[in-house]
């Protein structure tokens, strides 16, 4: 049974930095898409980041140049390098693995950007 256990949000200034961790277990994860959605208050989940098996990454244009994804798969690790964060980045991040037409879903970690 796949699980993601993410980590590493919360309550952050303008400007601020936050770096999301997600660990899986019970897939081979060198062999999955994995990465982070978001969802704001009123607004549909939409895509943040995500680093293919192969190493391809994806960035919403939103947060190009701002956040970093990596993952490390000896870890089982999907990271989220928050850099410069906005109050438009408040929302709760989802993380997620893939494998074709099948997608998991990691319960959601909450970021907050406020002065």
């Amino acid at each position: 049974q796949v699980q993601l256990v993410e980590s590493g949000g919360g309550l952050v200034q303008p400007g601020g930095s936050l770096e999301l961790s997600c660990a899986a277990s019970g897939i081979p994860f060198n062999l999955y898409t994995v990465g982070w959605y978001r969802q704001a208050p009123g607004k549909q989940r939409s895509l943040v980041a995500r680093v293919t098996l192969t190493g391809l990454i994806d960035y919403a244009d939103a947060v190009k140049g701002r956040f970093t994804i990596s993952r490390d798969n000896a870890k089982r690790t999907v990271y989220l390098q928050m850099n410069g964060l906005k109050p438009e980045d408040t929302a709760i991040y989802y993380c997620f693995c893939s494998q074709g037409p099948g997608t998991s879903w990691g319960q959601g970690t909450q970021v907050i950007v406020s002065s």
